[in-house]
């Protein structure tokens, strides 16, 4: 326990937030400490290193094959066949290569170019004819549309009618966009962001350059482009078959479960949950990352971490008298989300990370406290008996649940309490307090029950007691009922006190 004063808490410098790059943005850790923009640039450098690698082999493999077809070239009776297989099946293999590093670009730029205004039209044509003629339709356009995907809908184009011509382009390059989409669904879920975002990159750029929008207007576009597409797209694109999301959420979901008994102390979280208005701060908190799994768009998500934050710091400043620091928000948000355990936390935090526009994660306080989160969740993954300056066994003991902190004896039974727990929150403070007043209340009922059952027994034997003297009495003293004697009327009357008018008189004869 003497361990404990010299925790020193967890601290994280500001600059380990930002780019490894030296940017100037917030880094991510699921982009190897870099920010949204440089990713993509290392992302595009390594898939065009791997190309310019698949052309090298290809290349030799075409020179082994001539050297030997020329070996054999005098043995043979046709030597011209082998040469054009040869050549034949490296032209497909270069056709492959060639479609491969230009595919990303012509998709994208197509939707905004003028020659495939006509063309996109041509398309959606020729698929509703297929339609009609009982072809299996795409899943996008077959599939009713919930009523959040209705509003949504709604929405952008309520939002669109204000901005006339560049209004009706943004409405069609979005829906041929997730037309394109549909088709999609078997690529990794790296390729389908690198989809998202090139769309988002071309579609800013469109409107800054060909409709001469300010920057300003091109960000609120932008978040209606966002909610629009991704409100359609969710289901397809969140948590894809093709990704190990989910297997990450199922082992980060049991990695905090097994974390359940570490406490504020341990954290350094300088938060008094017995302040009512810091105990309904955390509560805040609490509900709002766990109300980030309800939302569909990227940016709704990033608002429930903002307000989630936000709850944070008002619930340090309270307990601190003062305005709340870096070095004490991290630890409290470690503390929220180990005590919430969020739904599918990775698949939330890669849905952000993926199809987010960009702009959001870079730089703001949106930007800011996802970092945040994702370094909580990186130091919930990572954390050992060193980050709560424990004791290795100790630690291990408590992740087996052999043991626990709060209850070092184990071999007491329920409802009994110990005295002297290190109690993680208010309410489990209350229920150790209302064990007590049970087990109080219990002994208090028992002799009040005693009390009552020797009260009964007295009246019994004082009732007996009473009846039995009566009966005595009754016996030694029955009851004798005589007549009343005649007499005159004025016989017990003293004449003498009579008055003169009531004095009898004696009449001679």
């Amino acid at each position: 326990m003497s361990q404990r004063t010299e925790r020193r808490g967890i601290h994280v410098d500001q600059s380990e937030l930002l780019c490894n790059k030296g940017c100037g943005y917030y880094g991510n850790a699921a982009w190897q400490g870099l920010c949204s923009k440089c990713w993509r640039e290392e992302y595009q450098r390594a898939r065009q290193k791997q190309i310019q690698e698949d052309w090298a082999l290809a290349e030799k493999l075409q020179r082994e094959e001539e050297a030997a077809y020329a070996s054999i070239q005098g043995a043979q009776s046709q030597p011209q066949a082998q040469p054009q297989a040869s050549l034949g099946t490296f032209s497909k293999f270069e056709e492959k290569k060639t479609n491969e590093k230009t595919r990303k670009v012509t998709t994208v730029k197509k939707f905004f170019s003028p020659s495939s205004r006509t063309a996109s039209k041509k398309v959606l044509v020729a698929r509703l004819r297929d339609n009609q003629e009982g072809k299996t339709p795409s899943p996008s356009i077959s599939r009713q549309s919930s009523i959040e995907t209705d509003r949504a809908s709604r929405d952008f184009v309520d939002f669109l009618k204000t901005m006339q011509k560049p209004g009706r382009e943004v409405h069609k390059h979005s829906r041929t966009f997730i037309e394109s989409m549909a088709n999609k669904k078997d690529l990794g879920a790296d390729e389908l962001s690198e989809y998202v975002q090139d769309f988002y990159q071309n579609m800013s750029e469109r409107l800054m350059t060909h409709f001469k929008v300010s920057s300003e207007n091109v960000e609120r576009v932008m978040d209606e482009v966002e909610k629009y597409i991704m409100t359609r797209l969710y289901k397809s694109v969140f948590c894809p078959e093709t990704s190990d999301d989910e297997k990450k959420d199922l082992a980060t979901q049991k990695r905090i479960r097994a974390l359940h008994w570490v406490d504020i102390q341990m954290l350094c979280v300088p938060v008094d949950e017995e302040i009512p208005e810091v105990s309904e701060n955390v509560v805040k908190a609490i509900t709002d990352v766990i109300e980030m799994d309800s939302k569909r768009v990227p940016r709704d998500k990033l608002a429930c971490i903002t307000r989630c934050s936000k709850h944070i710091f008002s619930a340090i400043k309270i307990t601190k008298s003062e305005p709340a620091s870096a070095d004490d928000f991290l630890p409290t948000l470690i503390y929220i989300v180990l005590k919430a355990n969020p739904p599918r936390l990775q698949s939330n935090i890669q849905y952000i990370t993926r199809f987010c526009n960009p702009s959001r994660l870079m730089t703001g306080e949106d930007g800011y406290y996802f970092t945040n989160l994702c370094c909580a969740v990186a130091f919930i993954e990572k954390l050992d008996a060193q980050s709560l300056n424990l004791d290795p066994e100790d630690f291990e003991r408590y992740m087996s649940g052999q043991a626990s902190p709060r209850r070092p004896e184990t071999d007491s039974s329920w409802p009994q309490v110990d005295p002297g727990p290190v109690v993680s929150s208010p309410a489990l403070a209350k229920v150790y307090q209302n064990l007590e007043l049970l087990s109080g209340l219990g002994g208090r009922q028992d002799r009040v029950l005693a009390a009552a059952q020797s009260l009964q027994s007295d009246l019994m034997t004082w009732q007996e007691s009473v009846g039995q003297e009566v009966q005595e009495i009754m016996e030694k003293y029955p009851l004798e009922i005589r007549p009343p004697a005649p007499s005159a009327i004025d016989s017990d009357v003293e004449n003498d006190l009579l008055p003169p008018p009531l004095t009898p008189q004696v009449f001679a004869g």
